[in-house]
This record gives C-alpha cells, structure tokens and sequence, in this order.
C-alpha cells in the first residue's frame, strides 16, 4: 500500500510487482529504499528519499535521447504529460539481431517456392560438403529466429565409396545433433548396385539416395526433402546435358522444386533452395563466418569423372569468356522451363484429342488417332508421344530423339501391322488408323 502511494505521488515511478517499482525515464527496475518497505504507522507518504529517484533515473545513458528541459519542466507542473511520453518509450522493442545476408537470402527463396515454415517435418540431405553444410546451417539459423518452426531431419547416405566416407557420416551426424537435430545416417553400396543395373557410379549413387530420402520422409512423415544443389551444380549439369545433346527438357536443367518420387502416391516435395542464387563461395563463405569446418571429397576432384573435368576444365574456360556464365546458365534454364511448361500443357491437350479410348491395346494408356497425330506440330506431337510412352512403361529410360522419330514413321502412308522398338523391349504398333503401345513382360 505505501509503494502504491509513492507511486501515485511520482508517477515516473510504476508498481510492477509488491517489491520492485519501474523508473519510466530510464527503463530500470528500483528496489525501494527499506523505509518504503516497513514504515511508521502513522506515516501516510514515503520518506523524501522516495520522493526523488536515483541519479542513475534523471541522467539516462548517453545512447538515449533526454528528454528536453522544458518537457523536464511541463512534467514537474503536468505529471501526465511524462506518463505519455514513458508510455510511447515503453512501446519501442529492442531489435532481434538480423539475420545474416546467406539466410536472408534462403529465407526469401523458401518463401518464392511457397515452402511451409512451420508444424511439419522436413528432411535436410546434407553430406557434409560446403553446400549442405552451409544449408544445414542456414536453415539452424531461420529456426533460432523464429523464422521456421519445422522438425528437421538431417539425412546422411554412406555410398561406401572411399575410406573416410564412416568418419564422414560421423561427422555429419555430430553436427546435427550439436545444432539440435536429429539426424539418421545409413550405408550403401553403390559400387554393387551399379554392377547390377549397368548404370555408371554416379548414376547409382543418385539412385542410391534418393530412394534414401524417400524412405526417411515417408518414415518422419515429413512433407519435403530439401538438398544443396548450387548454381554452379545447375551449370554443371546444363553443360553435361548440352554435350549429351538433349532436347529442351534436359536443358532446363535441375529443377527448383518437383515431387521426390512420380511413381509414388505420397505428396513429399523435393525442393532446392539454393539452385538460383547461391554459389558454392557464397556456401564456403557463410560456413566460414559460422566457424564450422566442411567436409571435402576427395572424388570432386578425381577427373575421371565428367562431371569433374566439365567443373575443372570447361567452365574455367568459358569464364574466360563470361565471367557471368555460371549465371547465365542459370538463366537460360529458367527460361527453357517456362516454355517447356507451355508445350507440356500442349501436348497433354493433343493427348485428350488423339485418344481412342475404346481401344486400350494391352496398356493402360489408349490407342492414339493416327491422323492427329500427324497434323499436330512436331515439337508438341514429340512431347506427346514422350508422355504417351512414360504413362505406358513407367518411364522414359533409354528412350530417346531417334525412338520418337521411329514412331513418326508409322504416321505416314495407310499401310497397318508395321512396329517400331522401344528400349525394354516395348513396341509401338500401327494397327489401320491407331497407334496401340505393347509394353514388353
């Protein structure tokens, strides 16, 4: 009661708890001297020691603003008016420490890919090189922010391809659980599973882990596998398709976002976001500024490997030319994906027009009308077979440029019963005026 009366006598002094009162012009909290806490009875106000506040109160720090001397003056004569103006002060919060320009920056493509920030479970591939390394503490940074309110899943696959690949899932796993993630490591061999397949090892080991990813989202029903890929991964993989010499598809290069697995029922989303504003300096850069070490592999550099010599040789090369080129690279993939999204709506269109659905053949997919098909435009008819053919299989493995053509032979002249191959052992059959897809057991 005698502190709510000194209170009500000063009122640059607020009750803030039975035991404490809030000096309004500095922001402190002042214990009251001990002859508030326990005074004579017959006391009605407090000492003059209460009367006054501490110096410590009437000289504010010098990285504040005082308040002018003839607001000073009106409050001695007008105690409301400093109410008001320790009310305004009181309202300004102090500023969270901003975000590093790196997780400034993923945050704003979590947010253009329309990725969920919060109440879900994601997975983090990281294999502890700059790039995943440097996302796995980007996103470690948005959550201690507040910026993302996820479950996170660090994700790290073994392919048992060199000597240090344990010690480099060890390290990985120390990592997350040092920043508070779980993570789960496993092993494969991919060097037996390429054997197997016929692919080639990197081949293999991309198989290898996204199937990985795949069996740990569904696990942790989590709703989105994110991994590392840089634009300088982008570059490297347009100019290793632009060799190959692929269609507009394969020069669209990676995509930013698309589901993890086309053949699965489950809606889990594998999403980049790194691939259209990080470089792999940017990467090393902020694991720098962060202080953590990251792991390098020794096969990054074994130039063997197309992929190694396209990074160590060809694209220095081209920066000679363009200092820009890994950018504009990026770039002209952006552009190709806008325009294969056009034709890829275009050819599902010429599909409902060219279907015969009263003739199935031994597929799933229907026989197609010969005569659309022919009077379609090439670049949207090829589309259409592509998908035609991936809807019959299951894929479009193997098939290429002059499988495509072989199917167009078939549209000219009236003749029926001729056949064109397909890898796998599939078959395209003219039968009169269709087209019948016969997938090989």
């Amino acid at each position: 009661m005698k502190l709510e009366r000194a209170q009500a006598t000063l009122p640059h002094l607020e009750l803030i708890s039975p035991e404490w009162l809030l000096c309004n012009l500095c922001d402190k909290a002042l214990p009251p001297p001990a002859s508030c806490l326990s005074p004579p009875a017959s006391r009605l106000l407090p000492p003059a020691s209460c009367l006054l506040p501490p110096a410590s109160c009437l000289l504010p720090p010098a990285s504040r603003f005082p308040p002018p001397v003839d607001a000073l003056a009106r409050a001695h004569h007008n105690p409301s008016s400093m109410i008001r103006t320790a009310t305004t002060r009181r309202q300004v919060r102090i500023p969270r420490p901003k975000l590093s320009p790196f997780a400034t920056r993923l945050l704003a493509a979590w947010k253009t890919l329309r990725l969920t920030t919060s109440d879900t479970s994601i997975v983090l591939a990281v294999s502890g090189g700059a790039d995943s390394t440097a996302l796995l503490l980007g996103v470690e940074e948005l959550t201690r922010a507040n910026k993302l309110n996820l479950g996170v899943v660090v994700a790290h696959l073994d392919h048992g391809l060199r000597k240090e690949s344990k010690a480099d899932a060890r390290w990985v796993k120390r990592l997350a659980t040092k920043l508070g993630f779980e993570s789960v490591n496993s092993r494969k061999d991919v060097k037996e599973q390429a054997n197997k397949s016929g692919e080639n090892l990197e081949q293999a080991a991309r198989r290898a882990r996204y199937e990985f990813f795949a069996r740990i989202a569904k696990r942790r029903k989590a709703s989105c596998v994110l991994t590392a890929h840089t634009m300088d991964d982008q570059a490297e993989t347009i100019l290793l398709r632009l060799l190959r010499g692929s269609g507009t598809d394969g020069m669209t290069g990676i995509e930013p976002m698309r589901r993890l697995d086309a053949k699965s029922s489950a809606e889990i989303i594998l999403a980049r976001p790194l691939l259209t504003w990080a470089r792999r300096a940017d990467t090393e850069a902020y694991c720098q500024r962060r202080q953590i070490n990251y792991l390098s592999d020794s096969m990054n550099k074994d130039e063997q490997f197309t992929r190694v010599r396209v990074r160590r040789q060809l694209l220095p090369l081209m920066e000679s030319f363009n200092k820009k080129i890994v950018e504009g690279l990026s770039r002209t993939a952006e552009l190709l994906r806008d325009e294969v999204d056009v034709l890829t709506k275009q050819a599902q269109a010429l599909l409902v027009a060219a279907a015969i659905k009263s003739h199935k053949g031994e597929t799933k997919v229907p026989a197609l009308d010969v005569r659309v098909l022919a009077e379609a435009p090439v670049a949207v008819r090829r589309r259409a077979l592509r998908q035609w053919i991936a809807h019959g299989r299951g894929d479009l493995r193997r098939c290429e440029l002059v499988h495509i053509q072989g199917i167009e032979k078939l549209l000219v002249g009236q003749q029926g019963g001729r056949v064109a191959e397909l890898p796998g052992g599939a078959t395209v059959v003219r039968k009169q005026s269709r087209l019948e897809l016969v997938v090989g057991k």
